[in-house]
């Protein structure tokens, strides 16, 4: 594979902690998704996920499915969303990951979905429904082709052989999930979690990791850092957004300040 983003952000920073962002496209309004990922870009956040709205979002806390619904009575589309990509993409240097389900991308036809992806300037996509043997055999030499990385998720159900499986045969990051639940904040994680952490760590993967679900913050983003190479913020910065009507650099002091404690 070639040295796309993603491969370069963490190649940079090997000793710093990476800080990735979550938001939901088309939410809380339609046009606001060149602001937030400038915006965010400016705010020294390193990667972002762009979230592709769906109406049955399985591995989705609350916060995040009440977004994707708003996002789609707001009209969000994939065929918007890479059009508003699209306009921006000579702007944005910073890695972006598409996440969605793999029902609407099927529906765009999953060629067409790469080839979108590698036009409008996406580095890697993580689909959670997305079959591992389907991903090998199917979807693996489009990645090549497109130049993409397909994000993988683990959780604290996944075996080591499964584990080791995935390593072998992704590139760019494994997303490892804190918890076998669906996404939301918690106050701290629980001593499971942290031994599953060490666990992964002790395989000795190639592929750096990034811990998502849950963090809100300073104990479970600092846990995150202790224990992987960043951390992924998903429904607190949603939450957040929302409240601030979409007024991004607002929504991001009040995350900044919320990871402070």
């Amino acid at each position: 594979m070639n040295f796309n983003k993603i491969n370069e952000l963490f190649s940079d920073k090997k000793d710093e902690k990476i800080l990735s962002l979550y938001f939901c496209a088309g939410a809380p309004t339609l046009e606001g998704t060149a602001d937030v990922i400038l915006t965010m870009q400016e705010r020294g956040i390193d990667m972002i996920e762009v979230g592709i709205p769906f109406s049955d979002p399985l591995a989705d806390g609350p916060i995040i499915q009440s977004a994707a619904t708003k996002a789609l009575r707001n009209g969000m589309s994939l065929k918007l969303l890479f059009s508003q990509l699209e306009a921006i993409k000579d702007q944005v240097k910073i890695p972006l990951v598409l996440m969605g389900y793999l029902n609407p991308i099927l529906h765009y036809g999953i060629e067409e979905f790469c080839r979108s992806c590698d036009h409008a300037g996406v580095s890697g996509v993580i689909i959670p429904d997305l079959p591992f043997a389907d991903y090998n055999n199917i979807v693996k030499p489009l990645a090549y082709k497109y130049d993409l990385r397909f994000i993988m998720l683990i959780t604290p159900e996944t075996s080591e052989e499964r584990i080791k499986l995935i390593d072998k045969c992704t590139d760019g990051f494994i997303y490892m999930v804190s918890s076998a639940s669906t996404t939301g904040s918690k106050d701290k994680f629980d001593e499971n979690t942290l031994n599953y952490f060490n666990s992964v760590n002790s395989l000795h993967l190639h592929n750096p990791r990034m811990v998502g679900f849950g963090i809100s913050n300073a104990q479970t983003l600092n846990a995150a850092y202790e224990n992987a190479s960043g951390a992924i913020i998903g429904s607190k910065f949603v939450s957040l957004l929302d409240e601030c009507n979409g007024n991004t650099n607002k929504a991001l002091d009040k995350l900044f300040e919320a990871l402070k404690k």
